[in-house]
């Protein structure tokens, strides 16, 4: 399905709105004129409205713009080749009783963030039952006893090519600055490539320009942006 309509949902967006990549000979304008028409004719049609435009363009930001949206995130998808270079790191697999330490570090790294903070164990269990979920995949650093970072790896077996991706990579907040973030994403790389991947991605705010710099100096190039909108409707 190209486009999709959400709602009334809770929290800062009452209705969502994604657009997909594969939009070819589909008329943008059209399709989201009929997705408004429809939140419109909701009796919860009030607040605010969240658009996701995947693979976003010049013409598909034109077009939204005319609609009234404004523009306020984009999110960059980045890829590399594999294999990359070893990460110098003694890592571990994720197992069930680490589930509230990552949560711990998670939210610390993740405070800030809009879907990544505030991680609950549900959300985390949950997650756990996708078939794509491998525990292995799910890397560790520890300092002693004390989890200090992860990378959350996640195969992408329906792309062509197909995908590793770098799902969460963070460090508990206490250990910023000590350089362990780039290595960190080479452990999960170097699991990645050691299970016949030979392409690695990931997402990152455009606007994270640690994370980008870091992520340069790895090899990561952009592949294409995200970009999310919002509109208010009275």
């Amino acid at each position: 399905m190209t486009i999709t309509v959400d709602g009334p949902l809770p929290g800062p967006f009452r209705w969502s709105i994604v657009v997909s990549e594969h939009r070819d000979g589909f008329a943008l304008d059209d399709a989201l004129t009929h997705a408004l028409r429809e939140i419109d004719d909701h009796e919860n049609a009030n607040g605010r409205i969240q658009l996701w435009i995947r693979h976003v363009d010049d013409e598909a930001d034109t077009i939204a713009a005319a609609l009234g949206f404004r523009r306020y995130r984009d999110l960059w998808q980045l890829r590399c080749a594999l294999p990359n270079r070893d990460s110098g790191l003694v890592t571990r697999a994720f197992t069930p009783d680490d589930l509230d330490d990552f949560i711990a570090v998670n939210n610390r790294a993740f405070h800030w963030h809009p879907e990544q903070g505030g991680l609950t164990r549900a959300a985390v269990e949950a997650t756990m039952q996708e078939p794509w979920f491998d525990p292995d995949g799910f890397r560790l650093l520890h300092e002693g006893d004390e989890l200090v970072g992860f990378c959350w790896t996640k195969v992408h077996r329906d792309t062509d090519p197909n995908l590793g991706e770098i799902y969460v990579i963070a460090i508990d907040p206490s250990r910023h600055g000590k350089g362990l973030g780039k290595p960190m994403t080479l452990a999960g790389l170097a699991w990645l490539a050691d299970h016949g991947l030979e392409h690695g991605m990931l997402y990152v705010e455009s606007d994270n320009d640690p994370a980008n710099a870091t992520y340069a100096t790895i090899g990561f190039s952009r592949h294409h942006t995200d970009r999310a909108y919002e509109l208010e409707r009275a």
